[in-house]
């Protein structure tokens, strides 16, 4: 399989499964109605609605600015989606990969919801750290996988760097 057919399904999985756990968390086990569930001593789940972008920055009061950020969402998934069309590792399309399908995942949310609906709330004690869900984690671990091919990967191309 290509880097790029590998990366699209990457893609398409990281959207399937955080649509999936969105879906099956807001109708299927009523999480609203049961919020806060504690998995372990340091991670609940409970139920935010972020306006805004990562960590809640950048909060949308009005259509305008939901309409936006899924039109950003968007554009940001088509360039991503060209860009792994010369994906030359699996490393590269995985990561390309996990962005397109956190992005449009997060976008699928703002214009279905008004905002992206987030679950996971990592806490110790009373600190509590951000609330996120999958789309949110591929972005994180995409942006990893680009910043180590860049970094280590890129320094290994002969000529590179």
């Amino acid at each position: 399989m290509t880097p790029t057919r590998f990366g699209a399904l990457v893609a398409v999985a990281t959207f399937a499964a955080d649509q999936a756990s969105k879906l099956w968390l807001l109708f299927g086990y009523d999480l609203p109605m049961r919020e806060p569930v504690a998995v372990t001593p340091f991670l609940n789940l409970i139920v935010v609605w972020n306006r805004g972008i990562s960590y809640g920055l950048l909060q949308q009061g009005s259509d305008l600015g939901r309409w936006a950020l899924v039109v950003l969402s968007i554009l940001a998934t088509i360039a991503i989606g060209w860009w792994l069309r010369s994906a030359a590792t699996r490393l590269l399309a995985t990561a390309l990969g996990l962005l397109a399908g956190g992005a449009l995942g997060n976008a699928v949310d703002r214009a279905a919801y008004g905002a992206v609906f987030d679950f996971a709330q990592l806490h110790w004690g009373t600190w509590s750290w951000y609330v996120f869900n999958i789309a949110d984690v591929a972005i994180v671990a995409g942006v990893v996988g680009l910043l180590y091919d860049s970094l280590v990967e890129g320094r290994r191309v002969p000529g590179a760097g």
